[in-house]
């Protein structure tokens, strides 16, 4: 046990629903049992507003690039120990979408100079509990 105090990353997460039906991802290069199933989220950039930071998570990460914002759930902390000493506060909103979708495709975030390959695809929204991260902290706010 450390008396070091834990930084506080602030990062926006993203619910991104339609028809009774979450969006998630996967990473297509690390095994599930690592990254797991999530939704769109990141680090909020230095001038940038928690609502910002969630509207280019979410374009970054699926691709997708029309959506708004319905609503903020509310935050939450996360503390990601023993993966990183850090706690992670989670600015949660609900984003609507505005574009037609297959059931699953494939997307690619930039980071760092190399690309990240993921697959987006729709989930019951009662199988949310699947999250990794602490992502399924507010969906119970959806309801």
């Amino acid at each position: 046990m450390t008396d070091r105090a834990k930084p506080i990353r602030e990062k926006a997460l993203c619910y991104i629903v339609r028809d009774g039906r979450l969006l998630v991802f996967r990473h297509v290069d690390v095994p599930l049992e690592e990254a797991g199933v999530q939704v769109p989220a990141g680090g909020i950039e230095a001038g940038e507003t928690p609502e910002e930071g969630a509207l280019r998570e979410a374009r970054e990460e699926t691709g997708l690039t029309e959506l708004s914002i319905m609503r903020k759930l509310g935050v939450t902390d996360y503390d990601v120990t023993p993966y990183r000493w850090e706690i992670q506060r989670l600015h949660v909103f609900h984003l609507a979408l505005h574009q037609e979708t297959p059931e699953r495709w494939a997307s690619e975030e930039r980071g760092g100079g190399a690309a990240i390959r993921l697959e987006c695809f729709w989930i019951p929204l009662e199988q949310g509990h699947v999250l990794a991260g602490g992502q399924g902290a507010l969906l119970s706010r959806l309801f």
